[in-house]
């Protein structure tokens, strides 16, 4: 197949001016190329497209392609990561991970929550502030845990995210709603063990491909998976990968969220078990991060015996499916 590849290179926003927070969810050149090298291996011919800007001056060219690979993470609004599928929509060309209306609704943490309950799901019980006002009204007992209602890979979240009573609360929600122009998740904190686990395949297809507890080091930020901690995990994370009931337990949960929402082809769902050991629903990421070796994703997969080509194998395969039904 002739596939295309749409990406946001972390250098090109940070040359623009934005901070390294803002760009946190974006990619480095040696995931782009690891991705390209396991396309052509498996025997595709790959273009590389970009952003959505370069893909909408590619796309009024007249190019096309019978597959986009996409990984766009977006950068303003809560329908950022949908806009690329969106737009490949309406030229009625296939893209790999989950459609414009699944990364709408997953990208708002609020909105996801409402439909995991509506599955039947545990997940914490929670809030949306969208104005220091707002949490006056907030009757949930500490501590609570706040963080930006559609940020990603830890954007917003420090050890002042956990908040003991509503002096606290109150300062971390006018903060967040004044640095990141967006509502605030207030949720009950869990105390319990955290994972992330590794989902590939569509609805019935779909299976965990593997589950990694999330073990703060000494020199870690304590208590929470902070941006911190997860932008320097290599010196302060441990990634353990587990099998035991607990791990049976959070692959459950993290396949019934995934199936519930809608989700395509591979990503993570994070579960943290609550202080009786009772597992939860914390978020999903339907488009999970592809580097080969610092990406949770192709960890687990590597972990667990899957090989990186594979994966990327697996993902376009899943996608080739929805060509093969139009």
């Amino acid at each position: 197949m002739k596939v295309g590849m749409t990406y946001d290179l972390r250098a090109d926003y940070l040359a623009e001016g934005y901070s390294e927070e803002e760009t946190a969810e974006f990619d480095r050149p040696d995931t782009i190329d690891a991705i390209e090298q396991a396309l052509v291996a498996l025997g595709h011919s790959v273009v590389r497209i970009g952003n959505i800007k370069r893909l909408v001056a590619r796309l009024a060219a007249g190019e096309r392609w019978d597959l986009v690979f996409n990984i766009c993470e977006g950068l303003h609004g809560y329908g950022r990561e949908a806009q690329v599928p969106a737009l490949l929509e309406a030229y009625s060309i296939p893209c790999t991970f989950s459609d414009a209306l699944t990364l709408s609704l997953s990208l708002h943490k609020g909105m996801t929550k409402h439909v995991i309950r509506g599955a039947g799901i545990a997940t914490p019980d929670f809030a949306v502030v969208e104005r220091p006002e707002d949490v006056a009204s907030i009757d949930l007992p500490y501590p609570l845990f706040v963080k930006p209602v559609a940020g990603g890979t830890g954007q917003g979240v420090t050890t002042a995210s956990r908040c003991a009573n509503r002096s606290e609360l109150t300062a971390q929600c006018t903060a967040g709603l004044t640095q990141y122009k967006q509502a605030q998740l207030v949720e009950t904190y869990l105390s319990g063990r955290e994972f992330t686990v590794g989902i590939v395949g569509t609805g019935p297809r779909a299976q965990s491909v593997g589950v990694l507890e999330i073990v703060l080091r000494d020199k870690a930020e304590k208590e929470v998976y902070s941006y911190t901690n997860k932008e320097f995990c290599e010196e302060l994370v441990e990634y353990v990968l587990v099998s035991d009931a607990v791990a049976k337990d959070a692959a459950r949960v993290a396949l019934a969220s995934w199936i519930a929402l809608g989700c395509r082809d591979a990503g993570r769902v994070d579960v943290r078990a609550n202080g009786a050991g009772e597992m939860n629903f914390i978020e999903v990421n339907p488009i999970a991060g592809l580097h080969p070796h610092h990406s949770d994703l192709p960890m687990i997969c590597t972990k667990s015996g899957i090989a990186y080509m594979e994966l990327i194998g697996r993902i376009v395969e899943e996608a080739s499916r929805r060509i093969s039904t139009r």
